[in-house]
């Protein structure tokens, strides 16, 4: 597993969550596969999100937390790289709740992509 791929690997991960921040939807498609899938469960509610349907929502979210001036909370807590492939751990704070992301990555013409995002509401 190369530095450099970890390396841009975590930038990706902060173009994701500054994304959500700053309500962005332009970053959102700019970090997701076109193909990508969001999907998680919210309040005992299936969520299922294409790249499409999640950059409105989080553009939606107004005003942003960034200009609110909420307090970032992003903390990787593993990456492994499996040749173009890779699989990122990630807490993060969005909404007031505690979000355990699972990022599945592939790497698309030097480019780390999100392909799929699973999410989990800790708290």
């Amino acid at each position: 597993m190369s530095k450099e791929n970890i390396n841009k690997i975590s930038k990706a991960i902060d173009l994701y969550f500054d994304s959500m921040y700053e309500s962005n939807p332009d970053k959102v498609k700019e970090v997701f596969h076109k193909d990508a899938r969001i999907t998680g469960y919210m309040q005992g509610k299936l969520i299922e999100h294409t790249v499409s349907s999640f950059a409105d929502f989080v553009e939606s979210q107004t005003p942003s937390a960034e200009k609110k001036n909420e307090e970032k909370l992003l903390e990787i807590l593993s990456i492994e790289v499996a040749g173009s492939t890779a699989v990122a751990l990630v807490k993060d704070g969005y909404l007031g709740m505690i979000f355990l992301d699972t990022l599945s990555f592939l790497q698309v013409q030097d480019k780390w992509l999100i392909y799929n995002k699973l999410f989990h509401v800790e708290a």
